[in-house]
């Protein structure tokens, strides 16, 4: 099993520099307009990178990534190209071992600067924001609405994309003066199509995925889907029979953010460790994540 194996918390390919390094990924460029990600096993929470790596998340973000990419026909025109390091290109051939199930070889995209988020559920900072204003990302919903509470159909909620600190909620007007309309309709046309395709998957496999968002880019002018997609770091999955009984029970890093709510942590740096049997339990639900969306029904 994937949690088995030595968590990696720093990602180094001998003689090679990545060109950027972010909370999770080192991303590598390969040359002839290609990228080669390198997913580690650290987490990120409340913008901070954990000091507590979860075994076998990196595989498993990269995996679902695939499998995602490979299954969804709204997912396409997307970036990715191979995960058998013996066909990158030279030097990254040579680390085979190591970007072995972790990463992936994709095309170079022109990214657009917007976190494209689709919630089919209310919750997390939606259902904050929902409790205080009655509204998300400007847009009004329906008295009397819970945590938890299906948005039929679902909404798009776009945000800025920071380099640091919190992404920021926006609202589709202030998109578009970002974009240009004719982008923002698209990416929220393809946004809402990948959601919903994809949440018909998950629900049949008996996980509800509650939202998740998306990052696109032009390749040849084609609006493109990138980075990765529909992992339970970028996105919320519950137990659907808990669901149907009226429970949230996550298959993601909620686990994470209740016990660092619990612990007292203020969110600033740095951030705590946290202890090995919520190591344990977030690395198996991950793994039990993708079990399931990858079972054939």
């Amino acid at each position: 099993m994937l949690s088995t194996a030595p968590a990696l918390s720093h990602i180094d390919l001998p003689g090679v520099e990545p060109w950027r390094r972010g909370k999770v990924r080192a991303v590598y460029e390969a040359g002839s307009g290609q990228l080669v990600i390198v997913a580690s096993d650290r987490l990120s929470a409340y913008d901070n990178v954990l000091p507590t790596p979860i075994p076998g998340k990196g595989r498993v973000l990269t995996q679902l990534s695939i499998f995602w990419f490979e299954t969804l026909k709204s997912a396409a025109p997307h970036h990715f190209v191979s995960a058998d390091p013996a066909h990158y290109p030279a030097p990254f051939s040579q680390h085979a071992p190591l970007l072995e199930g972790r990463s992936m070889l994709v095309r170079r995209a022109e990214r657009i600067d917007i976190e494209c988020v689709v919630r089919g559920y209310l919750t997390g900072s939606g259902w904050k924001e929902y409790r205080s204003e009655g509204k998300v990302c400007g847009l009004t919903l329906a008295p009397g609405l819970v945590d938890g509470s299906r948005l039929d159909p679902p909404i798009f909620t776009p945000a800025t994309k920071e380099e640091t600190g919190h992404d920021v909620n926006i609202s589709f007007e202030r998109m578009i003066e970002l974009v240009g309309r004719e982008t923002a309709e698209a990416l929220r046309a393809r946004s809402l199509a990948i959601y919903q395709e994809a949440h018909a998957h998950a629900w049949a496999r008996g996980l509800v995925l509650a939202d998740t968002k998306f990052e696109f880019g032009r390749i040849d002018g084609k609006l493109t889907l990138i980075d990765e997609v529909l992992s339970p770091d970028s996105s919320r999955y519950w137990d659907r029979a808990a669901f149907e009984a009226g429970r949230l029970e996550s298959f993601d890093k909620q686990l994470v953010r209740d016990w660092l709510d619990r612990s007292g942590w203020n969110h600033e740096p740095p951030a705590p460790a946290l202890p090995d049997e919520v190591v344990q339990r977030t690395s198996a639900r991950y793994l039990e994540a993708m079990r399931r969306l990858r079972e054939t029904v």
